[in-house]
């Protein structure tokens, strides 16, 4: 009886630790937005503050700050990480959502973010990536680099 009484206490700690597991905040596309959101407010200047935010993001976003950070210690010689490319005077809010409404269609997204007043929306994409959702930022594509000699003519380079 005692064997019996030990296995079910056991089994019974086992499913409460598996119920217990945190949710992540990208297990949804809202969830995934409000923590970036989050994550953006606290935008320092440092990597250990711009890193959770830049894990957030899409593959393709992260590629676009991934290039960028690559031109940027390229041109000036110093080397930099491709969060660092987040700053924070980027991404002043518009306004503060009070409500985030997602549609999914497949591994995409669309969360309709809603402020107190009629104007205050916003569409933001999402993806869904390595187990989670992530943040598509609408970056402009980098445009080529363009050399210019001493006579001052521009000569086109990659």
């Amino acid at each position: 009886m005692t064997r019996a009484i030990y296995a079910a206490v056991v089994l019974l700690l086992a499913a409460a630790l598996c119920g217990c597991t945190p949710k992540q905040p990208n297990e949804t596309p809202e969830g995934a937005v409000r923590e970036l959101v989050e994550q953006l407010k606290r935008l320092d200047g440092t990597q250990r503050a711009a890193r959770p935010a830049f894990e957030l993001l899409s593959g393709e976003t992260k590629q676009n700050l991934i290039a960028r950070a690559e031109r940027y210690s390229r041109a000036s010689g110093k080397h930099i990480e491709p969060e660092m490319m987040l700053a924070p005077a980027s991404f002043i809010l518009r306004f503060n959502p009070r409500e985030l409404l997602g549609e999914i269609k497949g591994g995409y997204a669309i969360v309709r973010a809603r402020g107190l007043l009629d104007d205050e929306r916003a569409e933001i994409r999402c993806v869904f990536e390595n187990g989670g959702w992530r943040v598509h930022v609408d970056l402009p594509p980098l445009p080529a680099v363009v050399m210019r000699p001493r006579d001052g003519a521009p000569v086109p380079t990659r």
